[in-house]
């Protein structure tokens, strides 16, 4: 974790702002103005009917937008609610209580003037104007559809048209476009029937591991592998998919061995230390599986930097 706050906040090597499907992403600050030329606008308009709910039409956007870049170039970092009253000091009222400052916030990170900054020793998040936070930083490439698109299937393929457009949330034509576009670099293969895509060269392998070890692995919530894709048959089984998403939106964090969801686990604040709660499906435990699910424990511990245990049964 120190890795990453290091990255995040000193180095400011990575970014963590509002992107694809117009939710919360860390990505390479030399890739975000890039990303956010190309899908900002679809999601900054997006929700309308929600922001009309919350009192956000378009004037009241436009002016707060303005202001919040005003505000966090001039007194930034700020929390939510710092930025709510500075907003009102401007006569540009949102009641706290609601979602329309988050909204606001969204909003006008999606349209390039702010992301995330440093956290509060309480853990709550600040934000900062974008050209103050990273200025001047020079992007790989221009806003590509092709360019998003390629990178997608090198992380994902195989993986579909439609598992394209559900990842980035893009309409379906810009979907096509993209896919069209990257298509020299990738090759299609059938998946159950369907066209699915890789990229020519094959599909990276993260690291080797010794013949009868599981590849396994302690996935947090809302885990990209399982967010990467429109349908999760291949990797999740029905009952397995019904305890990862009990509604809410929620995804719950979950237990993979070599690809495949094989049970679900948690992480709970003990008295005086966190422990981990794993509950595995029957035909999945044995000896090797249980030391493989030491490994990741211990290595949740290592990135949060205190000790974590596996809780008794």
């Amino acid at each position: 974790m120190a890795d990453v706050t290091r990255a995040l906040v000193k180095e400011r090597s990575i970014v963590r702002t509002w992107l694809m499907r117009g939710t919360l992403h860390v990505v390479a600050a030399e890739d975000v103005r890039w990303l956010l030329a190309l899908v900002g606008p679809v999601f900054a308009s997006a929700n309308r009917a929600r922001h009309a709910q919350l009192g956000l039409d378009d004037a009241v956007k436009a002016k707060g937008i303005s202001a919040i870049g005003r505000i966090l170039a001039d007194r930034g970092p700020l929390t939510r609610y710092e930025l709510v009253d500075e907003l009102r000091r401007v006569n540009i009222g949102l009641d706290p209580r609601t979602q329309a400052p988050i909204h606001l916030i969204a909003t006008a990170a999606l349209n390039g003037v702010c992301c995330l900054g440093p956290e509060r020793p309480n853990g709550e998040p600040t934000y900062v104007a974008l050209d103050d936070w990273v200025p001047g930083r020079t992007s790989r490439s221009k806003p590509s559809l092709p360019e998003l698109a390629h990178r997608y299937f090198l992380a994902y393929g195989p993986a579909t048209l439609e598992d394209f457009a559900a990842w980035s949330g893009l309409p379906m034509p810009q979907a096509r476009a993209g896919l069209a576009g990257a298509m020299p670099a990738l090759k299609d293969v059938a998946i159950h029937g369907q066209s699915a895509f890789l990229p020519k060269g094959g599909l990276r392998q993260s690291r080797q591991h010794l013949p009868g070890v599981p590849n396994l692995r302690l996935l947090p919530a809302f885990d990209t592998y399982l967010l990467g894709y429109r349908r999760r048959d291949l990797a999740v089984s029905s009952e397995l998919q019904r305890r990862l998403q009990r509604g809410g939106g929620w995804v719950h964090p979950a237990v993979v061995v070599d690809g495949r969801v094989v049970g679900t686990w948690k992480l709970r604040k003990a008295a005086r230390r966190r422990e981990v709660v794993v509950e595995l499906e029957p035909g999945s435990r044995g000896r090797r599986t249980e030391q493989a699910v030491e490994r990741e424990i211990s290595d949740i511990s290592r990135f949060l930097g205190e000790p974590v245990t596996r809780a008794s049964s």
